[in-house]
């Protein structure tokens, strides 16, 4: 199993949480994203300790291979980490956008295309994201809603509480509100074709670039009744929230010690403790300290995960089915 460091990232945008939340030292401020878990070219997560402390991600699969991956999964993506694991703290609205499907995003710039997932870790007074389009319109009606300064209009809007779950397939229009902390969980791909960003100015005072047209073709203008991933919490069993080609994602919220079956899984297993303290061992070996805030990468050569809690834990595991 491996820990690796975050990459905090300060942004405009960004709020106080998620240092402490982590409970890391740092002195860095406006911290709007946390990187727990990264192949991306440039951001690539390092492993925090152990005998492969210092190891990035990307020499790490170049290392184990399949025993990391999965066998399915190293032929599908090669040394490329297919997930990208964040934490998210936003004190201001995000910009409206929208990211491309596959197809689309081999394409135009020969890449994966993102699908994501949003998971609600806490919210201020007010917080709300928006999700998908609140009623039916063309491409011609939605590009001249963000020359005219309504698209917010015509999007679902959702006023959110820890624990609520979105689920983002690429091409749905959407938005991180002010006052929302979520763990993000997607494809790895850095495509985002920016809607509208509110007219807001740099201290230069300029306005950042607008991706209006590009995402015109991308977005899927399917209108849904509810836009909310639905499901009933339950204690010391796997509650799962997302199922989709590119990630199963399941919520554990443990008072007593677990043990995961991994034995048929051809995939790693990404675990996120999202609150509480607990210890992780896989086959009988080392056991590992984690508490709220850290990421695991659990390995597909491993056959069983056990969690124990401390008084309670909460985790959220993400893999490829």
């Amino acid at each position: 199993m491996y820990k690796f460091k975050p990459i905090l990232k300060s942004t405009i945008w960004g709020g106080e949480k998620i240092v402490p939340y982590k409970q890391i030292a740092s002195d860095q401020k406006q911290v709007g994203e946390s990187w727990e878990l990264s192949g991306v070219k440039g951001n690539e997560s390092v492993v925090a300790e152990g005998p492969e402390a210092g190891t990035t991600l990307p020499q790490l699969i170049a290392r184990h291979g399949a025993a990391l991956l999965g066998k399915a999964n190293f032929e599908r993506f090669g040394e490329e980490f297919p997930l990208l694991i964040k934490f998210i703290d936003a004190q201001q609205d995000l910009s409206i956008q929208v990211h491309p499907n596959d197809e689309l995003a081999e394409q135009r710039h020969h890449s994966k295309g993102k699908t994501e997932m949003w998971y609600v870790v806490d919210t201020a007074e007010g917080a709300h994201l928006r999700s998908g389009f609140s009623k039916q319109v063309t491409p011609e009606e939605y590009a001249a809603s963000v020359e005219d300064n309504t698209i917010t209009d015509i999007l679902a809007d959702y006023a959110i509480r820890p624990g609520d779950v979105f689920f983002l397939p690429a091409g749905r229009v959407h938005s991180i509100g002010a006052g929302a902390f979520i763990a993000e969980i997607q494809q790895t791909s850095d495509i985002t074709y920016r809607i509208y960003d509110f007219n807001r100015r740099d201290a230069n005072g300029n306005t950042r670039e607008l991706h209006t047209e590009l995402a015109k073709e991308a977005i899927d203008y399917t209108v849904l009744p509810d836009y909310r991933t639905h499901y009933i919490p339950a204690q010391n069993c796997g509650v799962e929230l997302v199922s989709c080609p590119y990630f199963t994602t399941t919520l554990y919220d443990l008072t007593q010690a677990r043990t995961i079956d991994l034995s048929s899984l051809d995939s790693f297993l990404v675990v996120i403790c999202m609150g509480g303290h607990a210890t992780l061992s896989t086959d009988g070996g080392d056991p590992m300290p984690v508490h709220q805030g850290e990421t695991v990468l659990v390995p597909a050569s491993a056959r069983t995960l056990r969690i124990e809690p401390e008084g309670g834990a909460k985790f959220l595991t993400s893999c490829i089915r």
